[in-house]
This record gives structure tokens, sequence and C-alpha cells, in this order.
């Protein structure tokens, strides 16, 4: 039998599978960022942002669905998983997918996607997400004429990084996850060599903070043939989300692409 790490490592060599360094990013190449405020004219509008709570440099992708005035909608923030990146939801369809949702009657939002790293949470190494989605992605979606964000959607990694991003916003309007990566003991979160040690884990896992999530705003999203699929049953039985749906499908893009018109029309619905 296959092991747990063995799973995971497969499937991210799926996702990453016939992206090489020499191919050019999904997606239009990066424009200015405006120096005033800026109404989207195009369903997929990228920037390059530099994130001081981060140390680097970042793809900042903005989606709004095609047809819609975008000045004024709400956002939804978007968090990718291990290994991918901001543009990695062009690739999922995402710009199409929002399209049709709304026009299948789901009320219009944006998608704000940005780059991030190890889990999206503070290790210790000076890079901040957490701290980029609070302190610096509001002011970034103002200058496009967006609201503030009030809800998350993340696959993977990006699920974890949503559900501690929830912890410190009960505001959120809806929370989505999706093969949410999370980790049931230290030994398993180890596994992963990313947290700093294990009061950082401790701090951080959404699975030992249940009581900090919102279960009317929470939709859980894990496919039966996926690694994580204990953990995010976890979840679902600690919080009784809003949504939680088991469903066949595995760690990889397929499986993500297919419950994507629920997601965006669950993370709709709340915003209206």
């Amino acid at each position: 039998m296959l092991s747990r790490r063995t799973l995971l490592a497969g499937s991210a060599l799926a996702m990453l599978a016939g992206c090489s360094p020499s191919a050019p990013p999904p997606g239009p190449a990066a424009v200015p960022v405006p120096t005033r405020p800026s109404v989207l004219r195009d369903p997929v509008t990228v920037q390059r942002m530099r994130s001081n709570a981060r140390g680097t440099d970042v793809d900042l992708v903005l989606i709004t669905p095609a047809g819609v005035p975008a000045s004024g909608l709400p956002v939804c923030l978007a968090l990718h998983g291990r290994g991918a990146q901001a543009r990695t939801f062009l690739s999922l369809g995402v710009p199409d997918l929002l399209t049709a949702a709304v026009r299948a009657g789901t009320p219009a939002f944006a998608i704000a996607a940005v780059d991030g790293d190890h889990y999206w949470v503070d290790v210790g190494e000076g890079d901040d997400p957490q701290r980029m989605l609070t302190e610096e992605v509001p002011a970034w979606l103002t200058g496009r004429d967006l609201l503030p964000a009030s809800a998350v959607f993340g696959i993977s990694m990006g699920g974890f990084g949503a559900l501690r991003l929830a912890r410190g916003h009960p505001d959120l309007k809806a929370v989505a996850t999706a093969s949410a990566a999370l980790f049931v003991d230290w030994p398993d979160a180890r596994s992963r060599k990313v947290f700093s040690g294990e009061d950082n884990w401790r701090a951080e896992e959404p699975l030992l903070h249940t009581a900090d999530l919102r279960a009317s705003a929470l939709g859980v999203w894990c496919g039966e043939s996926d690694p994580f699929l204990g953990a995010d049953k976890k979840l679902v039985k600690a919080v009784s989300p809003a949504v939680s749906k088991f469903s066949p499908g595995g760690h990889k893009d397929e499986y993500w692409r297919g419950i994507l018109p629920d997601v965006l029309d669950f993370v709709g619905q709340r915003l209206r």
C-alpha cells in the first residue's frame, strides 16, 4: 500500500507536470500597478506587487466575471496549494467558471489570488503570508475599486491558510476549503519540513483551534481518495460546517476543477 507521504509527493508531481521553467506562466503579462484607484477593465488582471510582510514580490491575480462591471464587487481571496502559485487558478479555469456561475444566477463577486508559501503562516523566517493578507492585500484591492475581501477559498495548503485566516477574522462571510492539508499530529506535520517546531505547528494548526471557526460560514470539500480525507473528516466532525461534501476524486486538478462550480456558488450566495 502506498504511504501517505508517497501519495502527497505523487500529487505534487502531477500538479506540476507540463510546467517546465521555460514555459510561460498562465494568464496575461503583469500590468503596472496603478498610481491612483483604477477600475478593472479586463476579466483577468495580473499585477506584480511588493509584499513587505513576505519580503518578496508576489503576483496579484484579479478575476472578475466577464460582462459585469468590476467597480465595488465583493472579493473572495483564493489561496493556492504547495508548489503552486496565484496563476494556478487561471490554469484551473476559474475565470470561465466564475463567469458561468454568475450567468447561471450566482451573485457576482471578484476573486483575488496571491502568491503564498509554507502553509500561509509565519514559520519564523521573516516571511508572513497572513500579515500580507490582512495588512497589505486590502489596500491592493482598494486600488482597483474593489471591496475588502469578505470570503476566502483555499486548495490543499491554501485550505490550511484559509482556515488560519478565518480564525482571526470571524466576520468572513464564506470560508471554503478543497482538500485542506491538515495534520492530525506533530509527526505528520513535521514530515512536511515546513514548521519551525511543534510549538509553531500547534499555534497554527486549524484542527487544534476548531472552536475559533464559524460553522455557518464554512464549506468543506474533499475527494474520497485524497490523502487528507481523514483529517478533513475530523474537521467536519469538530465544526459541523454549513456544507461538507466528500465525493470521488484525489488530490489533483481534475477533482478541483470538478468541484469549483459548487464552491463558487457557495461563496457567491453568501456574499450577496
